[in-house]
């Protein structure tokens, strides 16, 4: 769950993780720690057609759900990270 400033810049002030309620560090409007952030809109064919989601996971959140899963998740190396 992310809490944005109520200004025009709409810095970013505050991130819970919607899991464990875990409060993420930010610093000057930037996050400071590892967050899964999915925002999806769900289509056709779904019961959830239309329906909007949105949830921020910390990353120990993520390892223990993900570490059930029956097929797991596939890991690469991202080498542009900053894009520098």
């Amino acid at each position: 769950m992310r809490k944005l400033e109520e200004s025009r810049e709409r810095k970013l002030q505050r991130v819970l993780c919607n899991r464990c309620g875990k409060d993420l560090r930010v610093e000057n409007g930037i996050l400071k720690e590892g967050c899964l952030s999915v925002d999806y809109c769900f289509g056709y064919f779904s019961k959830k057609d239309g329906t909007k989601i949105r949830f921020d996971l910390c990353e120990e959140c993520y390892e223990e759900i993900t570490s059930r899963f029956a097929i797991p998740v596939e890991i690469s190396e991202d080498t542009e990270l900053l894009g520098v």
